[in-house]
């Protein structure tokens, strides 16, 4: 399709202000329908439901818009996320919670420029995998395509996403806008927020991805406060055009999420994908009848156009070969994405890593001990060549030990051959079924519809093979398998060790034999919190028809409320130590630099996540007791000390004021906590504010 568009007179690596005024020009040649197209998805319902029910690979080539060749026009070409290209069969990464859990900007960044590649290799153009959607509750059936609980990492993972993918001249589509965080009744459900909460909670991380230069914006199925997202002109005109000066296109969610073909135009809804639907049926009568005019049609293909001219006369840095496809570099990206996100929750007595020497009979538990559990089967379903199962993983690792593999099922023989084994891996959790894209109403797909999670705990059979085999062998570790926080209170006693391990793609099994066995230091870290109790959580119905979202959850919830938690959001565990010295802020204008001294005290070398929270001290508000605000991943050698500098701005620190309508900065002392998660006795404090001239902060 590049060369439909150099049949235009744009030539390569071309201004905005050149695409600008080539679109100006172009508009008026264009003819109703030709716009109307350009604004539509261009397969029929049948065909999605052929992909997705009886071919059973949804998006298996990109789904277009409709091309103009005529005037050199190109089309949008879609391909879906978020753990890969889901198109042909591409590199599988870890599910972007298990991303999350890896605080690495920089990774991110490569798996975006390896799928942005991918993306290419496949014939598209724009990729619809950059999910943002805050972890309100951790039943919520899609938690696998997002990055966590807290805001500030959501928005800076999903930038670093999008920059990825966009360096490979990929349109990055950021999802799904706005309060999309239930999935059951996502076609239903009328969300009730107030702009204080709306604006610091469930949009900041919508605004980092517009600043890092995101391309298009899909629209989410549930309404907020009354109107549909695909038609609420408060989100897609007030906000994204007016507030944030978002200069790209929308996108509705798929099936359904029009309700209006007129209304979500004037709304500010600029492509309706995949199928052709409303726009294509309704658009043309209500030209005639007057409902919308041809200027409509224009502000919205002005957007498309100059968007997908941009990206498509730029500069490409490399080629686009099927070679790309699941290219060794690929693989080696999400084997590293895997060893940076398993996290080890709990290492009694150091039993981990494994001797490799000593060990030489294992015991695989647990019916997902050799299934093939990447995630969801939605529209994040992506198709690798291969995966390796937590078995198959340990049988390369070890191919001289004796492993063996018990289903759960024999509880009798479980406990057999634990008694007689060096170590045993359980390993327990969900699989696509549990938890995903909600497939439902359709009597058809038996036990594939996904949804939200019936429950947060395990599943009895897996709380029965824990309780069944306690105690028989020293070296017991429990491998997690699931999207995010799963509570374990009830057997986490009795097992020496824990490691969540997420869906973490087509590498995931032999990254965790690495693990056990010490070859890969863990470092991932929790991206939420594990409480004791669900009642813990925010409300959750997963039927609702109207739910109010709140601002407390998570981590600042358990704050407010001093909940005690089992595991705190941004613990984790590794095999070497680090100590943090006394932090000192330094304040120059309206930012405020934090530094500290990290030191490996271990024995091997390791990656470390320094963490910085700020809190408020006087505000004219009420403010969560600490917000993350900067982190910084770090490897350390043995025995090394580093200087780590984390900063936060005076307008990092603002609060929505209502009356205002805007973001208000205060003159106040601020308190920084640095450490290595979001509570414990390892955070170091001090107290700063900000001054024209710049200061120095207090040790409190």
């Amino acid at each position: 399709m590049r060369d439909v568009v150099f049949k235009s007179k744009l030539t390569e690596d071309c201004s905005k202000d050149t695409i600008r005024k080539y679109v100006e020009e172009l508009l008026p040649k264009l003819t109703r329908e030709e716009k109307i197209g350009i604004m539509s998805g261009q397969i029929t319902e049948e065909k999605l439901m052929d992909d997705l029910f009886v071919i059973n690979h949804y998006n298996i080539e990109p789904y277009p818009t409709k091309a103009v060749e005529r005037l050199g026009v190109p089309n949008v070409r879609f391909v879906d996320g978020p753990r890969g290209v889901v198109a042909g069969s591409a590199t599988c990464f870890p599910v972007s919670m298990a991303r999350g859990a890896t605080f690495d900007r920089d990774l991110e960044r490569e798996i975006g420029k390896a799928v942005g590649a991918e993306v290419r290799a496949v014939g598209g153009n724009y990729y619809g995998g950059v999910c943002i959607n805050l972890l309100r509750n951790p039943r919520w059936g899609r938690a696998q395509e997002t990055y966590g609980e807290d805001p500030y990492l959501l928005g800076e993972m999903g930038a670093a996403l999008t920059e990825g993918v966009q360096s490979q001249n990929v349109m990055a589509c950021v999802k799904h806008f706005a309060l999309n965080s239930i999935e059951n009744a996502r076609f239903k459900a009328d969300v009730q927020v107030d702009k204080r909460t709306l604006h610091e909670v469930y949009l900041p991380h919508f605004k980092r991805c517009i600043e890092a230069g995101a391309a298009s914006v899909m629209c989410a199925y549930n309404s907020v406060m009354g109107e549909p997202c695909s038609e609420n002109r408060y989100l897609l005109r007030e906000v994204l055009r007016d507030k944030w000066g978002f200069e790209g296109f929308t996108l509705s969610d798929f099936l359904w999420a029009v309700h209006n073909g007129p209304r979500a135009v004037k709304g500010g809804m600029n492509i309706e994908m995949p199928c052709v639907a409303f726009y294509e049926k309704e658009l043309p009568e209500a030209l005639e009848n007057g409902t919308i005019t041809d200027a409509d049609l224009d502000e919205a293909v002005g957007y498309i156009l100059r968007t997908v001219y941009y990206y498509e006369t730029r500069k490409d840095p490399q080629e686009y070969g099927p070679e790309v496809i699941a290219c060794d570099a690929h693989l080696k990206t999400a084997r590293r994405a895997a060893e940076e996100s398993m996290v080890l929750l709990k290492n009694e007595g150091g039993i981990l890593p494994l001797d490799k020497k000593t060990v030489r009979k294992i015991l695989v538990l647990g019916e997902l001990g050799d299934t093939q559990n990447i995630g969801d089967h939605g529209s994040s379903k992506v198709h690798p060549y291969y995966v390796i199962t937590p078995l198959r993983g340990l049988m390369k690792k070890m191919p001289t030990a004796q492993i063996l593999y018990e289903s759960g099922k024999d509880l009798e023989n479980a406990r057999k051959l634990a008694a007689e084994a060096d170590a045993v891996l359980i390993v327990a959790g969900y699989i696509h079924s549990d938890e995903g894209e909600y497939l439902a109403d359709r009597s058809d797909l038996g036990d594939n519809k996904g949804g939200d999670r019936m429950t947060m705990r395990l599943k009895e059979r897996d709380l029965k093979l824990i309780e069944a085999v306690k105690g028989l062998c020293p070296n017991t570790v429990v491998s997690l398998i699931g999207s995010s926080a799963i509570l374990m209170d009830e057997w986490e006693k009795d097992v020496p060790a824990v490691i969540f391990s997420f869906y973490s793609g087509m590498e995931g099994g032999s990254v965790l034999a690495d693990i056990l066995f010490g070859d890969v230091n863990p470092s991932g870290k929790l991206p939420y919190t594990v409480a004791y109790r669900e009642e813990d959580y925010p409300f959750f119905d997963p039927d609702c028809t109207e739910i109010t979202y709140e601002y407390d959850h998570g981590y600042v919830k358990m704050d407010r409320e001093k909940k005690e938690v089992l595991y705190p959001f941004g613990f984790g565990l590794s095999y070497t130590t680090f100590s943090f010295g006394t932090p000192r802020a330094e304040v120059f204008g309206d930012t405020a630099k934090i530094s500290v001294d990290v030191t490996n005290t271990g024995k091997r070398s390791g990656d470390e996540i320094v963490q910085l929270y700020v809190g408020c001290q006087g505000s004219a508000v009420e403010r969560p007791v600490k917000l993350l605000k900067d982190f910084a991943r770090i490897s350390l050698e043995a025995g090394e000390t580093r200087r780590v500098v984390l900063q936060v701005s005076k307008q990092d620190m603002a609060y929505f004021d209502v009356e205002k309508d805007a973001f208000v900065t205060e003159d106040i002392r601020y308190t920084a906590y640095v450490g290595d998660c979001s509570r414990g006795e390892g955070l170091q404090t001090v107290s700063f504010s900000y001054e024209k001239d710049g200061g120095e902060g207090e040790n409190v």
